[in-house]
Order: structure tokens, then sequence, then C-alpha cells
């Protein structure tokens, strides 16, 4: 089992896969001249200007949302797993990937928001929506839409949820000394109650969780930071020379430290992946662009914030190992883990340097609300799409459907939380991958509608209207299919 899942593995992240990620990102940055630049103000702005509504969610809800996927085991063990197999280089890998991504971040979310639908009472959207939308609803994008909705269900429903469960299970095995099938059967518990909530309740919880466990995670990598300040120079020079061949010790893994760092990049903050979108749909906004530069700025959060706070706590303190491809060590920097040991570990090692027995726990908990709320995403995420496929097959909802998901996911979670890491990481990326390239290859082909988007905010904020006055009408734009708009703007949406 674990031989095929590690194949297909390696053929779904092959090296174009990492070419197609980072070629979205400048084509997407120089399309919008940089606007993840320009524009960072705005963004700001935006991300507490949203209102809500009965239909729909916050802008800041969508964010967090959207933020609640994104933070989770990418961000503790996914950082720790590049640094094991990319060396310290990765992380600069991870920032440019976080840079660029917020272009495609950008570009996909607002086409989320463009071709948004409401469904009992609420706002769905993503990629299979405006994939089929987006292409003029031919016969070849209604099958292409569906079938990144099957794949995102089975990646969302089936194949992530134990990637999270399982770094929870190790972090707090490896704190309190709890069996993982204890922490697996509370898990799936604890998320039942929230996700047969619906969105509504999963993001009240992300608007309070997310902020919160995050606000102390980087709080605490601050204090690491302060605490061991002179090494600060020398880290960031080893993090740009491993990433270019200019450190010995690493030189012989740059095509390594460029996968991984990507990798993990994408796993981490989603950029191009097409989950979020999904959240962003959600969102009661008066233009798609708006949603766009929100999404965006989430990339910068998951990335620059969290997964460089994990980063400089592991380099810092010397508490990381890096192998070669077949497992043998290349280099210990100060504490020497084994292969597996690779993911939270590191981190709880790099905090109990603080304040010696406390790291372990502390990552622990951090971990277990980080996964806890990207698990809550998950089912959103696998929700829409469940409906989207029950309503272009039935055409009406189907509420014995999402509920099969729902045990689907909780069973997962379980599986994941009791098996190896190895095995859950594999199948997780996997799942990341092919989401991956079915919906770069769809934003890069609608890229010219997401610019008309793009290009009808900036005209309006240049004309002098506070973000608040800025409308939204696809016709006058030439832009089809975007019916929730038409409606809207015609009257017809209640």
């Amino acid at each position: 089992m674990e031989n095929i899942v590690n194949a297909v593995n390696n053929v779904v992240w092959s090296n174009w896969l990492v070419y197609l990620c980072l070629g979205a990102g400048i084509y997407f940055s120089l399309r919008t001249k940089f606007s993840q630049i320009r524009n960072l103000k705005e963004m700001v702005h935006l991300l507490f200007a949203g209102e809500k509504s009965e239909e729909g969610i916050s802008s800041f809800q969508g964010f967090c949302t959207a933020l609640a996927g994104r933070i989770g085991t990418g961000n503790i063990a996914g950082v720790a797993t590049a640094i094991a197999w990319g060396g310290p280089g990765a992380l600069f890998w991870m920032w440019a990937i976080a840079f660029l991504g917020a272009g495609s971040a950008f570009a996909e979310s607002t086409l989320g928001q463009l071709y948004k639908e409401k469904h009992d009472g609420q706002y769905c959207g993503g990629p299979a929506y405006y994939i089929e939308k987006g292409f003029g609803k031919k016969g070849w994008a209604k099958a292409y839409g569906m079938l990144f909705a099957i794949v995102t269900v089975i990646s969302i429903g089936v194949l992530l949820p134990g990637v999270q469960s399982n770094s929870i299970a190790a972090a707090v095995n490896n704190a309190f000394g709890v069996n993982v099938t204890i922490t697996g059967v509370a898990l799936v518990i604890l998320v039942g109650v929230v996700i047969f909530g619906g969105i509504k309740r999963i993001g009240s919880a992300a608007e309070f969780i997310v902020p919160f466990m995050g606000g102390a995670y980087i709080l605490m990598a601050v204090i690491i930071i302060i605490v061991n300040i002179g090494y600060l120079p020398h880290v960031i020079a080893l993090i740009f020379k491993s990433a270019f061949r200019a450190e010995p010790t690493f030189a012989g893994i740059i095509g390594s430290t460029i996968a991984w760092g990507v990798k993990r990049g994408v796993y981490s903050n989603e950029a191009g992946q097409g989950t979020g979108p999904q959240a962003s749909s959600a969102a009661e906004v008066s233009h798609p662009a708006k949603q766009g530069f929100v999404q965006a700025f989430s990339v910068y959060v998951d990335t620059l914030f969290v997964c460089s706070a994990t980063g400089f706590m592991i380099l810092m303190t010397d508490n990381y190992t890096t192998f070669n491809a077949d497992g043998s060590v290349l280099y210990n920097a100060g504490t020497a883990y084994t292969v597996d040991q690779i993911g939270p570990a590191y981190t709880q090692g790099a905090v109990n340097t603080l304040i010696n027995g406390f790291g372990a726990a502390f990552v622990a908990i951090a971990l277990f609300f980080f996964a806890f709320t990207t698990l809550m995403a998950y089912y959103y995420i696998a929700e829409v799409n469940v409906n989207y496929i029950i309503k272009r097959l039935t055409g009406k909802g189907n509420v014995m459907a999402t509920h099969v998901l729902k045990v689907v996911l909780l069973g997962m979670t379980f599986y994941g939380a009791v098996k190896t890491s190895d095995l859950a990481w594999a199948m997780g990326d996997i799942g990341v991958g092919l989401m991956a390239w079915l919906n770069i290859i769809a934003i890069l082909a609608l890229s010219n509608i997401a610019m008309k988007c793009f290009k009808d905010y900036e005209r309006q904020l240049k004309e002098g209207k506070a973000s608040e006055d800025i409308t939204f009408d696809p016709v006058s734009l030439g832009i089809k299919n975007a019916d929730f708009w038409e409606n809207l703007n015609a009257g017809k949406v209640e």
C-alpha cells in the first residue's frame, strides 16, 4: 500500500508541478503589476470592511475560514519536513511560493466570488463552478468542473484529513503520552460537533480560534527569536546560501530544496490549490476582487508569518537533522533526530530550549487547534463539492449525501490518527497535487476574466470611490454566466 501511494505521489509531484506553481505565480504577479505589494494596504482594509448576512459570512470570517484550512500541520510539521529533506534553503522557496502565490490566490478567489451561486439560502462556489461557467457551460467544461469536484471530494474528504489528525496524535503522544487511538476518538467527537452545524458555525469557530492560536504561536516564536537574536544573521545567511548552492553542506540537494520548499509551501498556504476560493465564495462582498485581495493577504499570514515563525525557531535553536533521499543523515545541526521523528518533534524541541519540558505541550496544543480548524474547513470544502456533484446530476440537493460525507471524513480522521506519518503525508500530497494540477491550469486559462475584475476594481479606486462604494456589473465588462451578480443587479436576489 505505502509503495503504491509513494509511486503515485512521485508522478503527481514531478518537477512539472513545481514549475507550474511557480510559473502561475510569476504570471499573475506580472499581470497585476505585483498587486500583492501595491495593494497591501487595501488588502488589510478590506479584511475588516466586509459585511455578513443571512446568506453569507463576513470577509473576515471568510478569511479566517480559508486561513483555518491553510494554517495547520503544514505550518508546524510541514516546515520541519521541508527542512529535514530540503535543508534550510527550503524555507526561502516557501517564501517565494507565498509571495508569488498571492497572485494566484487573488485570481482563484476572485473567480470563486464571480461565479458563486446561492443554494439553500447560503452562498457557495469554487473551482468547479468557475470552471463550468467561465468556459461557457460547454459540455467539456461541465465535465472538467465535475472532475475537479470529484477529485476535491476524494482529496479533501479522504486523503487529507489523516495528515492533520496524524500530526495531532503524534504531538499529543509525545507531549502527554496519550495513546493515538484515544486522540483519534476525541478528534472525531469534537470535529463532528462543529461540522454538523454548517458553514456559519465553522466560520464562527474559525473567527475565534484562528486569531487567538495564531497570535499565541507567533508570540512564542518572537520570544525565542529575541532570546537567540545573536544567531539571526547567521540563520538568514544560511537560508539564502542553502537556497542557491552557496552553502557547501547542502549544495548537493539544491533540486530537493526547491521541490520541498514549493511542495510544502503549496501544502501550507494552498495558493493555486483551489481550496481558498471555496471559503471566499461564501463571503458577502460588493465586488469579486474584494475577496481576492483578502485571500491574497491570507497567503502572507500563513507562510510569511506562521511558517517563518516555525522555521526560525527550528533553525535558530539548531533543532533539526537533514537527510539524504535514501534516509541517511546528511547533517545534524545540534540535536540528532531519526527519520521517524521528522515533524512536530523539531518544533517541540525548539520551544523546549526556552522552557525545558514546555515545548512538547505548547506545540501539541497549538497543533491541535491549527489542525482542528483545518479539519473544519476541509469538511466545508468537501460539502460544497458534493453538493455541486449532486445538483449537477439530479438538479437538487441531497441531505443524505452530506451526512455520508461527514461520516467518511470523520472515519478518515480517525484512520489517519492511528497510521504512520509517512503514509498520511504521502496520501495528503497526492490530494494537494491533483487539485493543484486541475485548478492552476483552469485559472491560467481564465486569467483574462480575473483580470477584468481586477482592472475594474482598480479603475473605481482611481476614480476616487471608497472601497465600500465600489460595485460590480459583469455585463458591462463582457463577462458571461455570472448569474448571481446579474440577478443581484436586477434585484432578483432575495
